[in-house]
């Protein structure tokens, strides 16, 4: 078997492979680049040293069985029988579902959660969102400190795991969305820098020094960012990936990182001929990242939306902290701006960042799909000190309400896991650092964050006790008890509707047409011939809908159609769904 690495600053790198060692040999047509050949296996252990030094894992390493410091495995894709025949789901029409293997389930194993993935399906979501599955230190954590960007963290199942996860998930007829993080890596077991420039004191970004992209070495860099993402769409039949900050990705290259991934992508999928897409994470308010390559942008294929989520949160809460402060001094004008423009900051002051933010999106070359919606996220929820959801912050009419607007927005939506059922149990930031100098750094970094925002030390959970990640752990026997039954009964209500009418999944972002009342706080919007009013208020709301004899499609609570008057008679803190045949 050959093995090859990219190492341009070494004088020497020998190969250790199942306890022999090999010396390799520079590769006379690619510059930096080593080969060697060894006897090896499906399982096979092996590293590189380079000039004399430690062993180290590969850095394209396909799986690291004894976490990130230890040696790389061999892996044999072609070993893996898929038996679900699936010829993909594309982004439009979509719902998604971001889910955290590693409390989905108490186990916090792909096997567990495929168990449940029936439920997804009842549900009638169309994708699962993972969040990010590469190995990082320990056995619990969000992912975000992640390593060896081709590899799966093993106590989630590894590779093996990883494609018995999809194949159920394809069984079932839902796509499969992989969280990547391209704009840094983990402090612990990232040996990277000793193999060549990955990373450039040139930018500068909350995580240190950038991943190079646009320095010299960066071809190989950027190669080895893309040939990652195509790895997880090719050897585990991965539908989509998120791209994890975009904005931390700094490019100053006039070919954009981000263009050259899409394009990659864009081949892939029609070499395979299935449907395979970009979802960014971006705060950048920059209508390029999803406009399409030949009209100037990067071809991003979606971006997540926070804007819609900041107007919606401050609207049910009143919270106007941080950056909720623009947003909450008039949260239904917001509201309605975002429904129909898609950004709120498209330009204007930004009293968070001090300065004005975003642009415009041009509602004629941006379809609505491409921005997704959503009332709650892993960082939304897990951000805050005490993990607190949505649930434990408004009452259920209020979540309704959330709901109501988030599945029948012009957006893709996507839903956080348990939010469907109005969850329990928060979902707090955790760790299992093995380092300790790193998990002190992290657990009081963490204390002093929140104690400059009123918070005391006690009262902020400790991320490396494992109590923290058991409490947020979903609780599988809250759907079959009230309150939860009846939210639950709601999403799935209002999922079944975005698939049945077809004005709901339009892509036209500016058909969209919005009335509210902020001070008696009820919003309505028109979408074709679908009608969506949410009150927000306490007490009931004469709304003049303008949609006499419409239909009732969806009510959280009792309510009649309009009368000829058009106007909607509704009661407080709910919402309801219409048609107007």
């Amino acid at each position: 078997m050959q093995f090859e690495v990219w190492a341009p600053q070494a004088g020497r790198v020998t190969l250790q492979c199942d306890g022999v060692t090999r010396a390799m040999e520079r590769d006379p047509e690619r510059e930096g680049w080593w080969r060697g050949e060894a006897e090896a296996h499906d399982g096979s252990r092996y590293g590189f040293a380079l000039d004399g030094g430690p062993v180290r894992p590969d850095p394209r390493s396909r799986r690291q069985p004894d976490g990130p410091d230890g040696p790389s495995a061999v892996v044999d894709h072609a070993r893996f029988a898929w038996r679900a025949q699936w010829g993909g789901r594309p982004l439009p029409g979509a719902v998604l579902y971001e889910l955290h293997v590693g409390t989905y389930t108490r186990e916090g194993t792909f096997d567990a959660a495929a168990e449940r993935l029936g439920h997804l399906a009842e549900l009638g979501v169309t994708h699962v969102e993972l969040m990010p599955v590469c190995p990082f230190p320990g056995r619990h954590g969000w992912g975000y400190e992640g390593v060896s960007l081709w590899a799966v963290h093993e106590p989630y199942g590894g590779p093996e795991g990883l494609k018995r996860f999809v194949d159920r998930a394809h069984a079932l007829g839902l796509g499969v969305v992989l969280d990547v993080v391209h704009n840094h890596l983990g402090p612990s077991g990232n040996y990277l820098p000793e193999f060549g420039p990955y990373f450039t004191d040139t930018h500068h970004t909350p995580w240190g020094a950038a991943v190079n992209l646009d320095a010299p070495g960066s071809d190989e860099v950027r190669s080895y960012l893309v040939q990652s993402a195509l790895a997880w769409l090719r050897d585990y039949r991965i539908d989509g990936l998120r791209l994890d900050a975009v904005h931390a990705l700094v490019d100053t290259r006039a070919h954009h990182f981000l263009e050259e991934l899409s394009e990659a992508v864009d081949t892939l999928a029609a070499d395979t001929g299935r449907p395979l897409f970009l979802i960014a994470e971006s705060d950048l308010n920059d209508p390029r990242v999803v406009t399409p390559r030949e009209e100037g942008g990067f071809g991003v294929h979606a971006q997540w939306n926070d804007d819609f989520h900041h107007a919606l949160h401050t609207a049910l809460t009143g919270e106007s902290q941080g950056y909720y402060a623009d947003f909450a001094r008039a949260p239904l004008a917001a509201l309605a701006k975002t429904l129909t423009g898609g950004f709120f900051h498209d330009g204007t002051y930004s009293s968070f960042r001090g300065r004005h933010h975003g642009r415009p999106l041009d509602r004629d070359r941006v379809a609505g799909h491409r921005l997704l919606g959503y009332s709650q996220t892993h960082d939304q929820v897990g951000n805050r000190a005490r993990g607190d959801r949505l649930a434990a912050l408004v009452s259920p009419g209020l979540l309704a309400c959330a709901a109501a607007l988030t599945l029948t927005a012009p957006f893709t939506p996507m839903l956080f896991m348990g939010e469907e059922w109005a969850a329990g149990t928060p979902w707090q930031f955790f760790t299992d650092h093995t380092d300790p100098e790193l998990a002190r750094a992290v657990r009081d970094g963490r204390r002093r964050e929140f104690a400059a925002h009123g918070w005391a030390e006690e009262d902020v959970p400790d991320p490396q006790d494992p109590a923290t990640r058991d409490r947020s752990c979903l609780d599988w026997s809250e759907p079959e008890r009230e309150p939860h039954a009846r939210v639950l009964a709601w999403y799935r209500l209002l999922v079944a509707l975005r698939h049945e009418q077809p004005d709901l999944t339009d892509p036209d972002l500016g058909d969209t047409k919005v009335a509210y009342d902020e001070e008696r706080r009820w919003l309505a919007f028109r979408r074709g011939d679908v009608r969506v009013a949410v009150n927000l208020a306490g007490e009931p709301a004469a709304v003049p809908l303008g949609a006499p004899g419409a239909r009732v499609l969806a009510a959280w609570e009792p309510v009649r159609a309009p009368g000829p008057d058009g106007v909607l008679h509704l009661p407080g803190e709910s919402a309801v769904v219409l048609l107007q045949e």
